[in-house]
C-alpha cells in the first residue's frame, strides 16, 4: 500500500488527511483517514516540520504500516544539498528509516540543486519538485510521474488535497 498525506490549517487547528492506494498507477482510493488536532504550533520560517510532523505522526497511529511501501508528503523531504531534513526527512527518521518517503512540492526551493528532481506531467510546463529518502530520487520521480492523471498534479494527490480543504470539520 501507498499512503499520501496532506494537512490543512484553520484557526488554531489542523486537519490531516491520508489516503491509501495499492499501486502507483491506481485511480482508486482504498481507504481514507483523517484527524483534526487543536492547539497547533504557529508556523515558524524554516521549521515547518515542527508544525506538521506531529499531525502526521498522530494520524499514523491509526494505520497499520506493516504493508506500507511508501509515504508521499506535500513538500520536501530534504531542504538543501547537504541533505538536511525537511518535513519528509523528519518523518522518515521517525519511522526508523523503514518506509520510503517521497516529497512532492509544487513550488521550487532554491537551496536544493543536486538532490531534487523536476518532473513534468501532462502538458504542463511547470514542474513538480521531487525529493526522497529510503528510495532513489530517480525511482521516486519515475513513480510520481506514472501516477494516474493527465495533468501536472496526479489525480490522487489532488484528491487528498481536496479532502483536506473540505470544510466539514466536525
Amino acid at each position: 500500500m501507498i499512503l499520501a498525506f496532506d494537512t490543512y490549517y484553520f484557526e488554531n487547528n489542523a486537519k490531516t488527511v491520508c489516503i491509501q492506494f495499492e499501486k502507483w498507477n491506481d485511480f482508486t482510493i482504498t481507504k481514507t483517514y483523517e484527524e483534526i488536532l487543536s492547539d497547533i504550533e504557529e508556523y515558524k520560517s524554516g521549521e515547518f516540520y515542527k508544525r506538521e510532523l506531529p499531525c502526521i505522526l498522530s494520524l499514523l497511529k491509526s494505520i497499520d504500516l506493516s504493508e506500507c511501501d511508501a509515504i508521499i508528503i506535500d513538500g520536501f523531504v530534504i531542504i538543501d544539498d547537504n541533505q538536511n531534513n525537511g518535513l519528509g526527512g523528519y518523518l522518515y527518521d521517525s519511522l526508523n528509516c523503514k518506509i520510503p518517503v517521497i516529497g512532492v512540492a509544487k513550488n521550487n526551493f532554491s537551496k536544493i540543486e543536486k538532490f531534487k528532481k523536476e518532473i513534468l506531467r501532462g502538458e504542463s510546463k511547470k514542474p513538480l519538485y521531487i525529493t526522497s529518502k529510503g528510495i532513489s530520487l530517480n525511482k521516486a520521480a519515475e513513480l510520481i510521474k506514472k501516477m494516474d492523471g493527465k495533468y501536472r498534479i496526479p489525480d490522487l494527490l489532488k484528491k487528498v488535497d481536496s479532502l483536506g480543504r473540505n470544510k466539514n470539520y466536525t
